[in-house]
């Protein structure tokens, strides 16, 4: 069995684990990965992109190699070779969880409990969940569940296809470095300067992708084309910009505005001025879009494979 087809078995069986099992409550290998992460900034750390740069090296580099290394030793077996893509896609993925998460924020506002939410919201972003109300919760889910969508399932597809498990495990580290040291604070704005650079290169052909099948799988397909063409550009993440543009217009809402996180104030361009505002209904809506397009991007990974292999065999 060719690598094209290991992938496509990998891959959807990866997805439907992520699907029946989510992710694990204990030892997942990202949260292992982020604290040998951890442990190499506590050794490496100087206020200096040079320094940054090696552990962004240290760290991605390291994951690469280790993907690398176990897809060479299971290659003989078509099986193991399988369970190796398989295992990775589950890990790297993290669609389920985004999907539940969202829905227990959404599920405290419809009942009201505007605190429940708010204490809920960390666990899916960054955002300061005091300077909220419930439409405010609302708009910032729907918001993470658009980017997320691209950093945790396509994105992750996009470089398995790519690359193979090395693809898989290097994306999902570089994504994790820049959530970890790649904001513009004041140790980590020299410091994270490469692992952010590094998380734009790699998630720009992820976030593409997510905003085309969000146009196609949204309800509004000329509303998403229209705000990823007007929108995009404004948005001040060159990745997060089309993603949450084509969202907005798939579901017909205005995103972006006014955001805080952590007391810092940010006022961005609004996203699909046309749309109307957030509601706590959307939430659902957009898990409901989000599935959609993971499930599309396996289709289109998988199919891309197949017809690179056609074309070169």
């Amino acid at each position: 069995m060719g690598a094209d087809r290991v992938f496509a078995y990998g891959a959807a069986a990866g997805l439907l684990g992520d699907l029946l099992l989510g992710d694990p409550r204990r030892g997942h290998p990202v949260a292992v990965f982020g604290r040998v992460a951890g442990a190499v900034e506590r050794a490496l750390w100087r206020d200096h992109r040079g320094w940054g740069a090696l552990h962004t090296a240290v760290c991605a580099g390291g994951a690469v190699a280790l993907g690398a290394v176990a897809q060479r030793i299971v290659r003989p077996s078509t099986a193991a070779s399988v369970v190796l893509t398989g295992a990775a896609t589950w890990a790297v993925v993290g669609g389920t969880s985004l999907a539940r998460e969202a829905r227990v924020i959404g599920s405290a506002l419809e009942a009201g409990d505007v605190e429940a939410a708010r204490a809920r919201l960390p666990h899916l972003c960054g955002r300061d969940p005091q300077a909220l109300d419930a439409d405010g919760i609302a708009r910032a889910v729907v918001e993470s569940v658009a980017e997320n969508t691209s950093d945790a399932v396509v994105g992750a597809l996009v470089w398995g296809a790519l690359g193979g498990v090395p693809g898989l495990v290097g994306f999902r580290a570089v994504n994790t470095l820049d959530a970890m040291v790649g904001h513009k604070s004041a140790r980590y704005r020299r410091y994270g300067w490469a692992s952010a650079r590094l998380d734009d290169l790699a998630g720009w052909p992820g976030a593409r992708l997510t905003a085309v099948l969000a146009a196609v799988a949204g309800d509004d397909r000329r509303g998403a084309v229209r705000a990823w063409r007007t929108d995009a550009a404004k948005h001040p993440s060159p990745n997060a910009g089309p993603v949450e543009a084509s969202f907005a217009g798939a579901l017909g809402v205005r995103l972006g505005g006014t955001l805080s996180y952590a007391g810092r104030v940010e006022h961005r361009p609004v996203l699909n001025q046309k749309g109307r505002a957030v509601e706590v209904a959307d939430i659902r809506r957009a898990v409901r879009l989000s599935r959609r397009v993971g499930l599309l991007a396996l289709g289109v990974t998988v199919a891309a494979r197949l017809v690179a292999k056609g074309r070169t065999s």
